[in-house]
């Protein structure tokens, strides 16, 4: 036989076999079965991967760092608690509503104007206080800070803000109760969104009240969004709230006298 005809059966064989594998163990043929089932016994079955059985919308999209989502998870549930009237910001899935909030464009403001300058409104506030008492005092030679508008005041985007803030959580709740903020009391934890919430807390490049404000702005719209969106899962706080979901048309009840109590709908329900 020439060396190029047994380069070619080397090459045939070379690629039979490798196909063999490649489709059998991939694909799950006998051959794959002969490769795997060696290995276990008769009382031994493949055990099937637990994070397959969990939804897609439990899965994280922005937070890298499984800490920072702790603390995110633990700060919305203290926002919005689990009572005996219903569930709290974790079973609603309000955490991964967040995270999904924060991996789009929304999270990195890519639709709105990020330019300078940038005023705190804290800030602003003390500017005006000043004003204020040297008009009473005689005449105001200072610089007068811009009014408060609704614009966006800081050069961090929404996504690094959160980042900031919890892992300041933290810190604060290390320095406060030497404890982590997961692992601090309710009463703890309180404390800490009590800080931030009374601007008490410095942060680099934003106020604390303006993150403790988007915290508490996306837990809540996490709770009672429509599930399409990731959270309120199941339509569990609509069901607490007896909101029938976004509904095309009342014309068969509008004149009823009584109310009435109907099973909510989601947006997905709109899509079979």
């Amino acid at each position: 036989m020439a060396k190029n005809d047994e380069e070619t059966v080397s090459r045939r064989h070379f690629l039979k076999n490798t196909g063999l594998v490649a489709g059998g163990v991939v694909g799950g043929s006998l051959l794959g079965g002969l490769f795997t089932n060696q290995f276990l016994t008769r009382e031994e079955t493949p055990t099937k991967d637990v994070a397959q059985e969990e939804p897609l919308q439990d899965a994280r999209m922005f937070f890298s760092r499984r800490e920072d989502f702790e603390v995110l998870k633990a700060a919305t549930e203290r926002i919005f608690p689990k009572d005996d009237n219903g569930p709290g910001a974790i079973e609603l899935g309000v955490p991964y509503f967040i995270d999904k909030q924060l991996a789009g464009a929304w999270g990195n403001n890519a639709k709105e104007y990020m330019r300078d300058p940038f005023y705190q409104t804290q800030q602003t506030h003390d500017y005006q206080h000043k004003d204020s008492e040297q008009d009473k005092s005689g005449p105001n030679t200072s610089t007068k800070a811009p009014t408060p508008t609704p614009r966006y005041q800081s050069r961090l985007n929404r996504g690094e803000i959160f980042i900031q803030g919890l892992r300041k959580m933290d810190q604060v709740s290390q320095k406060q109760f030497n404890v982590n903020f997961v692992d601090a009391t309710e009463d703890q934890q309180d404390e800490v969104l009590q800080a931030f919430e009374n601007g008490e807390v410095d942060m680099q490049g934003v106020a604390a009240v303006t993150f403790f404000n988007l915290l508490l702005q996306t837990t809540i719209e996490g709770v009672y969004a429509d599930p399409l969106y990731g959270g309120n899962k199941n339509m569990m706080a609509w069901k607490m709230k007896e909101y029938p979901g976004p509904r095309l048309a009342y014309i068969n009840e509008i004149d009823s006298d009584e109310f009435i109590v109907m099973d909510p709908i989601s947006l997905r329900d709109y899509q079979s």
